[in-house]
């Protein structure tokens, strides 16, 4: 019973990240593209709380926290060339490994 409190409550708080409360929108076609962007994002994050859980990072950083480190990277593209990313930290580095394999360590 407490392991479905525990996923219950995880889900509501990822329904609030997402802002998931308040569908406002014109047309059934906008709603949507808000409900299949919404659901990535929570699967998303799910698998992020769960290599988080894995790696016993809850134990120096929160959810928040971790998307708020990772969120300051830039990636872009110019025909014609290599993806470019912008400039990581050292403490960014050291964190995509841990999010699991489809998280690798940009190139510096």
């Amino acid at each position: 019973m407490k392991d479905k409190d525990v996923v219950e409550k995880a889900f509501d708080n990822l329904k609030e990240r997402l802002n998931l409360r308040l569908l406002a929108v014109s047309s059934k076609p906008s709603l949507d593209g808000k409900l299949l962007v919404q659901f990535v994002a929570l699967i998303y994050l799910s698998y992020i709380t769960k290599k988080m859980q894995e790696n016993k990072l809850f134990k120096t950083y929160t959810l928040q926290e971790v998307l708020d480190e990772l969120d300051v990277i830039e990636c872009f593209e110019v025909p014609g060339r290599r993806l470019q990313v912008s400039e990581t930290t050292k403490h960014q580095i050291e964190l995509y490994p841990k999010l699991g394999p489809r998280y690798n360590s940009p190139k510096i």
